[in-house]
């Protein structure tokens, strides 16, 4: 089985989720904190194909995102969800999960687990 990657960030409750789950199955991976050490444009273009979801689906839209005066519309593309996560990591769903070339925003925790078979 290829290593799972996790960017995780600790004080988000999903991210401790996964790591739960995996610890709990003895499953070894490799832990990124992704706010510790910035993610790079080829990081990013790396998750974003791997990953089956639309590429603004990677961008937390929350309270943060509302604070920065950002737009939704504005943050489609996959280059212009890029440059908003490189200048703005703190908006990256997460936890992000990569196992090989598969990838999952593990949203609830439990999706990690379609990574496991």
């Amino acid at each position: 089985m290829d290593r799972l990657v996790i960017y995780h960030n600790p004080v988000c409750r999903q991210s401790r989720g996964v790591e739960e789950i995996l610890r709990e199955r003895g499953v070894d991976c490799e832990v990124i904190r992704y706010l510790d050490n910035p993610l790079t444009r080829e990081d990013f273009e790396r998750i974003l194909a791997l990953l089956p979801d639309e590429p603004a689906d990677l961008v937390r839209k929350d309270k943060r995102f509302e604070e920065l005066g950002l737009n939704e519309a504005d943050y489609q593309t996959p280059e212009q969800v890029i440059e908003v996560l490189l200048a703005h990591p703190e908006l990256m769903q997460r936890p992000i999960v990569i196992r090989g070339d598969r990838a999952v925003v593990a949203r609830p925790s439990e999706k990690v687990l379609d990574l496991l078979d």
